[in-house]
């Protein structure tokens, strides 16, 4: 039998981040079907998790990086140093919520340059599916549950701008549109004379 040649072996490749106001980042994921669950899926979620290290992030949804699939990946303690072991789940979803928290300075690789707080369930019980389709169930507080409940708001079109007042999520969406009007204006060319 032939060795296989390093060379064809895929090393995790960094993602595009979609950031406000993508239109993408609104749309419902779908849940991921055991026979969906292949190479690709396994490839797609150690991108995500290579990419959410390298922005760096704790969290990140499928849906952040364009794919409408019900995917996220958490990595709560690492490091630039230590050990890295993302936690891969699919279809996951809130069985329980109880009390209320504040996430303070909550903040979101889609959404640049802002962090506010955010009110969110003290604790919450996550039931997902890992990619060996093992049923999991997580009983999460403070960081941990904040965590699972931005990423499951990804999951459902829904961005931590949206949970905060209306007027801090004005202020950052006219903060934001002047921002990408300024970079279109560095792109484009400066005027030139025709003749």
């Amino acid at each position: 039998m032939p060795t296989r040649c390093k060379c064809y072996e895929m090393r995790p490749m960094l993602l595009k981040v979609l950031q406000f106001p993508d239109a993408r980042l609104r749309q419902k994921a779908v849940a991921v079907e055991k026979h969906e669950v292949d190479e690709s899926l396994r490839a797609l979620a150690a991108d995500m998790a290579e990419t959410m290290y390298d922005e760096p992030g704790i969290g990140l949804a499928a849906t952040q990086v364009g794919v409408a699939k019900r995917l996220i990946v958490m990595d709560l303690d690492w490091t630039e140093e230590g050990e890295r072991r993302p936690r891969v789940l699919l279809n996951p979803e809130l069985v329980l919520k109880e009390g209320k928290a504040v996430s303070e300075g909550e903040g979101c690789l889609s959404v640049p340059d802002f962090k506010a707080d955010v009110e969110r369930h003290e604790r919450v019980v996550v039931r997902a599916r890992t990619l060996d389709w093992e049923e999991v169930e997580f009983d999460a507080t403070e960081l941990e549950s904040f965590c699972f409940q931005h990423e499951i708001d990804h999951l459902d079109g829904v961005l931590f701008i949206d949970r905060i007042s209306k007027l801090k999520r004005e202020l950052y969406v006219r903060r934001r549109k002047k921002q990408l009007r300024r970079e279109q204006e560095e792109r484009e060319p400066a005027g030139h004379a025709d003749g």
